[in-house]
């Protein structure tokens, strides 16, 4: 895996380079995410949805960080649905790298490092996930990051103008 894989929490300066990924990828990320409006593919829409993710990292309801390699924003990482109560403490992981930079072992590493950060700075006991269950490489990611598939969202997600499935992934962080 590359050494030189980081990750941060996000910062409005890093719209820019996030809108430029998701312009270029926009074809290839369109059979795994939902489809978004035009402005989520500018530098104006990314700001606004940074400065979101940041009003849910301020109420503890998300990490939203970026991945770097090199010095250089190629994906992100969030930990959202965060669920700090005793009883509960846990967190949903999701992850973008851009296709310059994917088939590299960024993506694995950067969840990872967000793991790390799960246990040592949020304090949670459980990781949860979700991929289209035609996402092979994604699973594959999960897998190598001890991850374990545990049931089907059956019709979870509107994915171009149809529903569908995806597969559910759990890490318990002691472990």
């Amino acid at each position: 895996m590359p050494a030189d894989t980081r990750i941060r929490l996000i910062e409005p300066a890093d719209a820019a380079a996030i809108a430029a990924h998701r312009a270029r990828d926009a074809e290839a990320f369109r059979p795994w995410e939902p489809a978004q409006p035009p402005e989520f593919f500018t530098k104006e829409g990314q700001e606004e949805r940074i400065d979101g993710l940041l009003a849910g990292h301020r109420a503890g309801t998300a990490w939203p960080g970026v991945v770097l390699a090199g010095g250089e924003v190629i994906g992100q990482v969030t930990v959202g649905g965060i669920l700090p109560q005793p009883h509960l403490r846990r967190g949903s992981v999701g992850y973008w790298i851009g296709s310059s930079a994917q088939s590299q072992g960024h993506a694995g590493r950067a969840v990872g490092l967000v793991l790390r950060v799960m246990t040592e700075e949020l304090g949670l006991h459980r990781a949860e996930a979700s991929t289209n269950l035609a996402n092979l490489a994604s699973q594959r990611v999960l897998r190598r990051n001890g991850f374990s598939p545990y049931g089907v969202a059956h019709a979870a997600i509107l994915l171009d103008g149809s529903w569908h499935d995806g597969l559910l992934w759990e890490r318990i962080l002691a472990d």
